[in-house]
Parts: C-alpha cells; sequence; structure tokens
C-alpha cells in the first residue's frame, strides 16, 4: 500500500521549480495558476532568493503548487492514502480530489495571506527539538510559554511562540534534548497568534464546494481518517492555529499498512521522519525529476 504525502513550510529552497518546468506542460500548468492567483510561481521557484521565498504568503502556494507539479509528473496513480503537513494538506486534498487544482491554489494563497497578515502582530518564530523525551519536552516547552506546535515524531518537535520565548529555549533546552534548530518560517504557525487567520480562512473556504475524498484522507489534526469533503475543509481551515500531530499521523499509516511512502517535491523532510518512526516502509522523495523513474517502480510495486 503506497501512501502519497506533501511536505510543510521550510522545504522550499531557491531555483527548486527549475527543473521541473523543463518536462512537457509543466510551465503552462504553473503559468495559469499564477495568472488565477495573482502571483508569478514561475519567477518565485526558479529566480527568487532565500529571503523571498521565506514569506508565508509566497512560500505556501509555491508549495503546493510544486506538489501539485511533481505528482502530475508521475502520471496516473493509485494511493492508498494521501496526507500533508501543515500547507501541504491542501496539497493532499487535490491528491484526493476534495479540491480542483485552481481551487487549491486560490484557497492556499488566502492562507498564505491570511497568515503572513497575522504573523505581523507580533514578532514570532518555530525551532525544532532533535531528541529528548516528548513528556519532558512539551512540559518545558509551556513552562517557557510556547506552543508544540508540531509533534513530528521520530524524536522531533517543533516549538512555536515570540522571538524572546524562543531565544530562553536556545538558553534552556529540556533535558535529553540534543540541539534546537531555527526554521526558515515567518511565523508562530498552528498556535494562537493565527488566531486572526483563521477567521479570514473560514470566509474563504465558503466559496468552496468540496468533493468528498476519492482515497483514504489522513489528517494531521489528529491522524484520523476523514470522509467527507466537508470535513476535510473544516480541518483546512482549523489547523492553522491548531499543532500538527504527523506523529498520529504516521501511526495511522502503520495501521493502514503502508508499505512505500513517496514525498511530493520539495521532498525530504517528511521521508526522513517516516525512514526513523516507519521501519520498513520503502521511501522515496520526489527532489527534482531524476527522482521520478524510481518513483514510478515504487508505484508499481506498492501502490
Amino acid at each position: 500500500m503506497l501512501v502519497l504525502v506533501a511536505p510543510g513550510q521550510g522545504a522550499q529552497t531557491p531555483g527548486f521549480l527549475t527543473p521541473w518546468l523543463e518536462l512537457p506542460g509543466a510551465a503552462d500548468r504553473l503559468g495559469a495558476w499564477s495568472d488565477a492567483i495573482g502571483l508569478d510561481l514561475a519567477h518565485y521557484g526558479t529566480q527568487a532568493d532565500a529571503d523571498a521565498i521565506r514569506d508565508t504568503a509566497v512560500a505556501q502556494p509555491l508549495l503546493v503548487a510544486a506538489g501539485l507539479l511533481s505528482a502530475a509528473a508521475l502520471g496516473d496513480v493509485a494511493p492508498g492514502a494521501v496526507a500533508g503537513h501543515s500547507v501541504g494538506e491542501i496539497t493532499a486534498a487535490a491528491y484526493a480530489g476534495v479540491l480542483d487544482d485552481t481551487a487549491a491554489l486560490t484557497l492556499v494563497r488566502k492562507r498564505g495571506l491570511a497568515m503572513a497578515e497575522a504573523a505581523a502582530i507580533t514578532e514570532t518564530g518555530m525551532s525544532a527539538l532533535l531528541g529528548g523525551d516528548p513528556e519532558v519536552s512539551v512540559a518545558h516547552l509551556e513552562k517557557l510559554g510556547l506552543t508544540p506546535a508540531n509533534m513530528n515524531g521520530a524524536g522531533q518537535i517543533v516549538a512555536a511562540g515570540t522571538m524572546e520565548q524562543l531565544a530562553a529555549l536556545n538558553e534552556d533546552k529540556p533535558e535529553g534534548v540534543r540541539k534546537v534548530v531555527p526554521l526558515k518560517v515567518a511565523g508562530a504557525f498552528h498556535t494562537h497568534h493565527m488566531g486572526p487567520a483563521v477567521d479570514k480562512l473560514a470566509e474563504a473556504a465558503k466559496e468552496i464546494v468540496p468533493a468528498d475524498p476519492e482515497v483514504a484522507y489522513v489528517s494531521n489534526k489528529d491522524g484520523s481518517t476523514v470522509t467527507t469533503g466537508a470535513e476535510v475543509l473544516e480541518r483546512l481551515v482549523g489547523q492553522v492555529a491548531n499543532p500538527v500531530r504527523w506523529d498520529l499521523c504516521m501511526e495511522t499509516f502503520r495501521e493502514l499498512g503502508v508499505t512505500a511512502l513517496i514525498e511530493a517535491c520539495p521532498g525530504g523532510t517528511l521521508t526522513g521522519l517516516a525512514k526513523r518512526a516507519l521501519p520498513g516502509v520503502k521511501t522515496l522523495a520526489l527532489k527534482t525529476p531524476d527522482d521520478l523513474d524510481a518513483a514510478r517502480e515504487l508505484i508499481a510495486e506498492h501502490a
């Protein structure tokens, strides 16, 4: 059984879309999406520097576009399940047929703008904690006023809060944590700081008529499998201010009997977590079109 997953914010790097736009039809698709949302995705995916694509309003639609382009390049895929980390949930909703590509890009553009606006209210950020006991780390974060915004499993938790709180964490790590790594994001996502964005996204969602998922859609709110398009959309809205439970998603993959995992472009983060948390599951990250042949072989064996 194959699960197709989409990464979240922070996975983007300068120029990462360049090789993908050499594939037949890719530049035209990206151009149409750019026109639909009023953002030059080709420019940001091929020419913009790291600071430009760190901007939440740019990074989020860029990641969804990359996930859609790379999955389309695989051809007809019949995964047993789909899931996405943070903004990758919108990409996964398109994989599942809940949203069409244009609706997904339109929603994520509004999401990115709303979250950027919310992040501008207070200077906030996120840092990854590597190692340590989850219960000990969560208690320590709460003592510092930080939120465990991403429970990623495989020994990784992402803390979110004000820059002062994150500076305190850097000086006072939880017992057992090897390292604290600041992330390339521009706000404390999946925390109460994103409350204003939830309201705006709820308004945007009213314009969408979702379809029910065609494959198992695993929600990172709690790792459950969601069966209706209406609930998927409701969760996409609330998820902006709620922690990401990727650890529970991976538990669900295990329960579903997943034997292979492919991560859409820009892949790497989620396959890394899966290698540690899901021993025996074959993994592949789509980083460039050079990975497509190996991915198709994996699909033929496991889809």
